[in-house]
């Protein structure tokens, strides 16, 4: 099966071992890179392309790492950013033309609240990851405005935080009475409390 010049079978081998097993959500992870690219116009993303094409991932979940694999991009080339809304739906950058298309899964179930044991005990939940494109997917064009600091390539500009003395790159500091914070020192909230 191919689609968009790529061998689909040969990118769920590639995506299956690098994330381990095979699920739905690596399936449409898959095929959401799939139709992003094509709808973009990258159709070498791992070769003459692979400078043009920035993805934002809306998940921390099985799809990311299909897509991850498919595209070519990640978080250490800046290539790909993750925001975890908790949703499958990615945004695809041609950063060379400057279209973008986000993909979203579409919601079958209406406000019906579904738990791991309802996922669980499914079995045709690979079966649904198997529809035609337009059954499982929103496809709109948008507009992502980049700034420089996020684009790839070396930090633009490295501070040290005043008060933890820790180095923050690319302008994700925040400049205090003169004073430059790490944005954990800013508003002193972490994600991790200090054993001692």
């Amino acid at each position: 099966m191919e689609d968009n010049g790529f061998d689909v079978d040969k990118c769920f081998e590639a995506v299956e071992k690098f994330h381990g097993h095979m699920c739905a959500g690596v399936m449409l992870g898959t095929r959401m890179a799939l139709l992003g690219m094509k709808a973009i116009g990258i159709d070498d993303p791992k070769g003459k392309d692979k400078k043009n094409l920035m993805v934002y991932v809306e998940m921390d979940r099985c799809a990311t790492d299909a897509i991850l694999v498919v595209t070519g991009c990640h978080p250490g080339k800046r290539t790909m950013k993750i925001l975890d809304y908790g949703k499958m739906a990615a945004t695809f950058i041609n950063l060379e033309t400057g279209k973008a298309v986000r993909i979203a899964a579409k919601n079958n179930d209406g406000d019906k609240v579904v738990t791991r044991e309802m996922i669980q005990q499914n079995p045709h939940t690979i079966d649904h990851a198997k529809k035609p494109d337009e059954e499982l997917f929103t496809i709109a064009e948008v507009k992502v405005e980049l700034k420089p600091e996020d684009l790839p390539g070396p930090p633009l500009r490295t501070v040290v935080c005043s008060i933890c003395g820790e180095r923050v790159m690319d302008m994700r500091d925040i400049l205090i009475d003169g004073k430059y914070l790490c944005k954990a020192c800013a508003d002193n909230k972490r994600y991790y409390s200090p054993v001692n």
